[in-house]
């Protein structure tokens, strides 16, 4: 789990409802604690597969779910987790 993709979210309501809708959909997705390389109001985070993103954005805003944010998480070249804030 070196190179991955998050959603983070305001409130764990949103968390959880937006697990249940990917899900019901078919993504492959992974609900997970927020990294701590992520500051987040919410404890909770879906990690998703790359492809799927715009579908997950499509889904969150259709059902109005409020994100705090996407991010690549990654291993910077001294071996250090990062996040990178993404654009969805």
């Amino acid at each position: 789990m070196n190179d991955f993709y998050i959603v983070s979210f305001n409130s764990t309501h949103h968390a959880i409802r937006s697990e249940k809708i990917l899900l019901d959909d078919g993504l492959k997705i992974m609900t997970l604690p927020t990294p701590r390389e992520v500051a987040a109001s919410c404890g909770l985070s879906i990690k998703f597969e790359f492809e799927d993103k715009k579908r997950i954005k499509e889904l969150l805003e259709e059902s109005s779910i409020d994100i705090k944010g996407v991010y690549h998480i990654l291993r910077n070249e001294s071996g250090d987790r990062e996040a990178l804030e993404i654009e969805f």
